[in-house]
């Protein structure tokens, strides 16, 4: 049975969606193709596929081998541009660290991106859109489901969240490429509204924005919440209290929490980006400034018809995304590239 040695060292930095991407990836392919393939996990042996994650130099350095004696195939969960939104670097680390980014790309057989958006930015590198291949990110419904009023207000009390109040959830890294300034000026302008984030300062003090983002962070308005990093087995709680999913983010690839949110119906309101229109196409509420926002969530905290639409509009999209579609493009995938190593041996 051939072997699939899946390489990650995202666990090391928490509350970020590249470690949700990862868990569910994997999740889905050791269960779904366990007749087909045999996963390994961060394994030292060299095996027929090596599925990079993420791009340590410790993986960087067994590329050569793993293409001698298998196939190599790295995730991007990023580029230089998204990276650059994030965190504050030193000129000469920067320019390294991208030229590296890139060089990690082009050292692998294959590339999966979750967004196509992203191999027109990966050509732009130089990097054959041959060995590019698009499969969306997944979120199972065993962790992301709607529970029960009860409990829900359970919920609520333990985090000192008005009952009856509407409540707009944030999930992110708490930094500049999320928006996090616009969330707070939308907040102040409605504050009849609970406004709530889920995340925190992953990266410290190298966080873009970090000075300016602190001081909000710990002196919020009084209708904003800011909950820190909750770790991935609590974020169904937080996302079973919101009644709405806004993210304005400024730059992104395929939010891991955009999906988790409409495995629930939450109606998802996000900034109006180019890359988001091929892969969550008309089943999103979208704004192009904190006016337009602000107008929105005043119309949906109301839970009229046009609310009710927008929740089914999330559930449409998440069964699109559904276990079976992007499970059959994984082994697909798979398929593909062991049999085109072994035709070439």
């Amino acid at each position: 049975m051939p072997t699939i040695n899946m390489l990650s060292s995202a666990d090391k930095v928490k509350g970020q969606g590249v470690l949700s991407a990862y868990i569910e990836q994997v999740n889905l392919v050791r269960n779904g193709l366990n007749d087909d393939y045999k996963v390994k996990i961060n394994n030292f042996n060299l095996c027929d596929i090596m599925h990079y994650h993420t791009i340590d130099f410790k993986f960087f350095l067994s590329i050569p081998f793993s293409k001698l004696l298998g196939t190599s195939v790295a995730y991007v969960h990023f580029v230089p541009e998204t990276i650059d939104e994030s965190l504050k670097l030193p000129t000469l680390v920067k320019k390294i660290f991208y030229k590296y980014i890139i060089w990690f790309y082009k050292s692998v057989d294959h590339l999966v991106v979750v967004n196509p958006y992203f191999i027109d930015v990966l050509k732009k590198y130089k990097i054959d859109e041959h060995k590019i291949t698009y499969i969306p990110n997944f979120v199972s419904e065993d962790s992301f489901y709607r529970y029960d009023k009860e409990k829900i207000y359970a919920i609520k009390q333990r985090y000192a969240i008005p009952l009856e109040k509407f409540v707009v959830l944030g999930v992110g890294q708490v930094q500049t490429r999320k928006g996090v300034m616009d969330f707070i000026e939308v907040a102040k302008s409605l504050p009849h509204i609970q406004f709530i984030w889920a995340g925190g300062f992953s990266f410290g003090s190298i966080t873009d924005g970090y000075k300016e983002l602190k001081k909000i962070f710990e002196n919020p308005p009084e209708n904003v919440k800011f909950l820190g990093i909750i770790s991935r087995d609590e974020m169904n709680d937080i996302y079973n209290v919101c009644d709405l999913m806004f993210l304005p983010s400024y730059n992104e690839l395929f939010p891991m929490s955009i999906l988790e949110s409409m495995a629930l119906k939450i109606p998802v309101l996000l900034r109006d980006l180019d890359i988001y229109h091929t892969i969550l196409f008309d089943y999103y509420l979208k704004g192009k400034n904190t006016m337009e926002f602000v107008k929105i969530i005043n119309s949906m905290q109301k839970k009229r018809d046009d609310y009710k639409t927008w929740c089914n509009n999330s559930w449409k999209c998440h069964e699109f995304y559904s276990k079976d579609y992007v499970l059959e493009m994984w082994k697909q995938f798979y398929d593909d590239i062991y049999s085109k190593k072994n035709k070439k041996v």
